[in-house]
């Protein structure tokens, strides 16, 4: 297949297209600040910026399949208004660009995957969450609703769209586990707030195996939770970080402090959704990683 993708260098991205590359797929990696040099086989570099046409456009026609990672990183960085709109605007018109493209191509994909965050529902407290279950209503639910709404368009001619809602993605040195390792490696660990929250996680390899398993499954369409059937809370996931890296956990985060350091992005952190992969599950994906300790273990940490 020819599979178009957006945000390559990200960290699920890079996992991504190099799975992808040696199921001999032939990818175009769109990319703001495109690599200079590329000699890897089956990939073709594209600078692209939404909004603004270009050779980009052109990959997209004739595409099986386009993938859209792309978006600034949710907890890089304090949520200012300014900040807030980066989120929104990397987001909403980075796919309403590629949907107007896929629009306009000669030979249309025949599929979009678009991701999303499990930020989609809101704070539901301990109410299990599938992929039916209503949108909340603070900021980054708005923002989830929003960006779907615009891969969505792209049924309106044809192309089957599977929305991907991710949860915490665990990798080594990368994500949340980069922020949260360090302070236990120094006896300093612990829970967030109250601890009760739900983190809804998944295994960087169960994040790109349903990837891929989206990708080959022509009856796969819709929302897709992409979290592990076994969603754990704040304390739990605390406890057996530190369990796995041989140290305490005993030094809890209070509300009031974390709001100080991070601002409104407290409320992401301290308002958690206990989700559940249901459609993936009964579509018959397989996860590589259900169970959090052994997730945590293979990443050698």
């Amino acid at each position: 297949m020819k599979i178009v993708v957006t945000g390559a260098t990200g960290m699920i991205g890079t996992v991504l297209t190099e799975r992808l590359s040696n199921s001999h797929h032939s990818l175009v990696l769109l990319s703001r600040r495109p690599p200079a040099e590329n000699h890897a086989a089956k990939r073709q570099w594209q600078a692209w910026q939404p909004g603004v046409g270009g050779e980009w456009e052109r990959a997209i026609d004739g595409a099986d399949a386009v993938i859209n990672l792309a978006g600034e990183p949710i907890a890089g960085k304090r949520w200012t208004a300014k900040q807030k709109e980066i989120l929104r605007s990397s987001r909403i018109e980075g796919t309403k660009a590629l949907v107007q493209a896929m629009a306009k191509a000669k030979v249309k994909a025949k599929l979009l995957i678009s991701s999303s965050a499990v930020g989609y529902y809101g704070p539901h407290g301990d109410e299990a969450l599938n992929e039916d279950s209503k949108p909340g209503d603070d900021f980054l639910a708005r923002l989830c609703v929003d960006w779907e709404t615009e891969a969505r368009k792209a049924e309106a001619f044809g192309v089957r769209v599977c929305l991907l809602r991710t949860g915490i993605v665990l990798a080594k040195g990368e994500g949340a586990l980069k922020k949260m390792v360090p302070p236990f490696k120094m006896f300093t660990g612990g829970p967030l707030g109250s601890g009760r929250q739900w983190m809804p996680w998944i295994h960087l390899d169960d994040e790109v195996g349903l990837i891929q398993f989206l990708v080959d499954n022509d009856s796969a369409r819709g929302a897709f939770n992409g979290t592990a059937p076994n969603p754990v809370t704040m304390a739990e996931f605390s406890q057996t970080l530190a369990a796995v890296l041989n140290r305490p956990s005993w030094a809890r985060v209070p509300p009031a402090v974390l709001a100080l350091v991070v601002g409104e992005m407290a409320e992401m952190l301290l308002n958690g959704q206990r989700v559940i992969p249901e459609a993936a599950v009964k579509l018959g994906y397989q996860f590589k990683f259900p169970s959090l300790k052994p997730a945590l273990e293979s990443l050698g940490l």
